[in-house]
């Protein structure tokens, strides 16, 4: 469109603004404060083809077509005409053998991924008869303590059929290990295994805690995995490069955006340093991004990323390949939004953020039960958040168009200025020697509570209306909540101790002994690691091994 002043379409947005415009904003109802929609900006009233002349826009650029750089429309030419996006429910709760029959369950309703959850104890490095595990075995995830209880989880699991997600983030290399030997004693050859360890522990220091070593040897062993991978497991994802918890500790859609991509910049620059090539374990990431309730700016940022990514693996490493370039994500609902009031408006929400994540292009998607906010999710809250997915892929139409709400003024300008906003912070990451350095001085962390404060200020001003917690608010009927037998630990810890108990206590002593010898040298931990766990060794065993030639992180205070 032409810049000019006298375009007609200037000309009567002119006139509607000075007629019908202000006639109708006498009877206007309040609106937000600036900063709510995107950061430091609030849109206009009308979004027309001069907003995009104004911010440069050109189609052949910024958006290219579905499938090729920069990726804006989608990392697939077809995206969900070729076949719907992965439907992966995270489950896990109590023991392998309980969590097991959950995934059985959930595909047996039509998921077609699996994505598990691990109990705290077993994220942190600690066994389930350790002092520090008391009181955690099995509360939040899954407790796996060895290669027995892997066993247990994916008992008669077709693994050369269905992807899995682990998110398993300080221990993600043990983990990894586990679901190998697992599928190689049932046959599977670890070339054909699909999915994803999360695998992003830089998040953890900035948003989440389930860390144990410091950040640089921590780097040192997640490029260890992406070596291993690219060589022996080659259609696995080795990292999920995760906004998604930094986004349920406060941050907005730009910051999101900004602190996912620094964290991927550092992976990246560590892996190049190791001498891997960016167009091979490139291939291999994947990113995490937060499904929130602002539906267009969700679909912005998910679209900015892909573009943003796609620019810097091409200009600041030279990667080549498409498939290096490509940000594939897999998006799971907002947690932090799910209310204990009137929990049933959370089926609400969680559609409303999954039709978001769909827009936007995701790859695999989790959509939250409604009861999360009170507990683990029962079988009849996961399998409604099931359907919402199921009911999005094959009643809306939604997925028959590839990238529907391209060419929206409103959309491409909230794209625009989230890019904007993303590429201001990554620039000063840059100025403070990247994200590693970033987050030991607590730069991110601040930026992040700050965020967070803003957000709660404005829900307790109303400001931000939460339905059913700070307006619209009633009554609710009680919902069933999910509990957890207080004996799975004691069980836990029993079977623990009898397989241990079984162990050959020369091999096992052995593989330890050459895990610190690799740690100490500078070998690649992760063929170790795999004839370690084969031996026997558990979780706790390995992780304490390192902790001993690594030490551990203490964070960084920031108030």
């Amino acid at each position: 469109m032409s810049g000019t002043p006298s375009h007609p379409y200037r000309t009567a947005r002119a006139r509607w603004q000075a007629k019908s415009l202000e006639k109708a904003k006498k009877a206007a109802r309040p609106r937000p404060t600036p900063g709510l929609l995107a950061r430091g900006f609030d849109p206009p009233d009308l979004y027309g083809p001069d907003d995009l002349d104004e911010l440069g826009f050109d189609p052949a650029r910024d958006l290219g077509l579905p499938g090729e750089p920069p990726f804006t429309r989608g990392v697939q030419a077809n995206m969900y005409r070729g076949r719907h996006w992965t439907m992966r429910q995270y489950a896990g709760f109590g023991t392998a053998d309980e969590s097991n029959e959950r995934y059985r369950y959930l595909l047996q309703q039509g998921q077609t991924g699996l994505s598990v959850a691990f109990d705290l104890p077993t994220q942190m490095g600690f066994d389930s008869d350790s002092k520090f595990a008391k009181g955690e075995v099995g509360r939040v995830g899954v407790a796996i303590d060895s290669i027995d209880d892997m066993r247990r989880l994916l008992r008669s699991l077709p693994l050369d059929k269905i992807s899995t997600s682990m998110t398993i983030n300080s221990t993600a290399a043990i983990l990894l290990c586990l679901y190998i030997a697992v599928a190689e004693e049932n046959g599977v050859d670890r070339k054909v295994l699909r999915g994803t360890i999360q695998n992003d522990v830089l998040k953890e220091y900035i948003a989440r805690g389930t860390y144990i070593f410091p950040p640089r040897p921590s780097l040192r062993l997640i490029s260890d995995i992406f070596a291993f991978c690219g060589r022996e497991v080659p259609k696995w994802n080795t990292i999920s490069i995760s906004g998604y918890h930094m986004r349920e500790a406060g941050c907005d859609a730009a910051q999101e955006i900004a602190f996912t991509l620094a964290d991927g910049i550092e992976y990246v620059k560590t892996a190049v340093a190791a001498g891997l090539n960016v167009d091979e374990f490139g291939a291999q990431l994947s990113f995490f991004f937060n499904g929130h309730n602002n539906l267009l700016e969700e679909v912005a940022k998910f679209r900015a990323a892909r573009r943003m990514w796609s620019s810097i693996m091409h200009d600041r490493f030279g990667a080549q390949s498409d498939r290096a370039r490509a940000l594939r994500f897999h998006c799971q609902t907002a947690g932090m939004t799910l209310t204990a009031q009137q929990p049933l408006n959370n089926v609400v929400r969680v559609a409303v953020q999954a039709l978001a994540a769909v827009l936007g292009g995701c790859q695999s998607l989790h959509t939250n039960s409604f009861d999360e906010a009170l507990g683990l999710p029962t079988s009849q809250a996961v399998l409604i958040a099931l359907r919402t997915q199921q009911i999005i892929a094959h009643e809306s139409g939604v997925a028959e168009f590839v990238d529907p709400l391209a060419g929206s003024y409103a959309l491409e300008a909230l794209t625009h200025r989230l890019e904007q906003e993303a590429r201001k912070y990554i620039d000063h990451i840059d100025t403070l020697g990247g994200m590693t350095s970033a987050i030991e001085q607590g730069y991110v962390q601040r930026e992040i509570q700050a965020s967070a404060y803003q957000y709660q200020l404005d829900i307790e001003s109303k400001q931000r209306v939460v339905v059913g917690q700070n307006d619209f608010v009633a009554e609710a009927e009680p919902v069933p909540i999910m509990k957890i037998d207080p004996r799975i630990e004691a069980d836990q810890v029993e079977r623990l101790r009898a397989f241990r108990a079984t162990r050959n206590e020369v091999a096992w002593a052995e593989s330890l002994r050459r895990v610190d010898a690799a740690a100490r040298a500078n070998d690649n931990l992760v063929p170790v690691i795999l004839e370690s766990v084969k031996t026997g060794a558990t979780v706790g065993e390995i992780s304490d091994t390192l902790r001993k030639v690594w030490g551990e992180y203490t964070e960084v205070l920031t108030v």
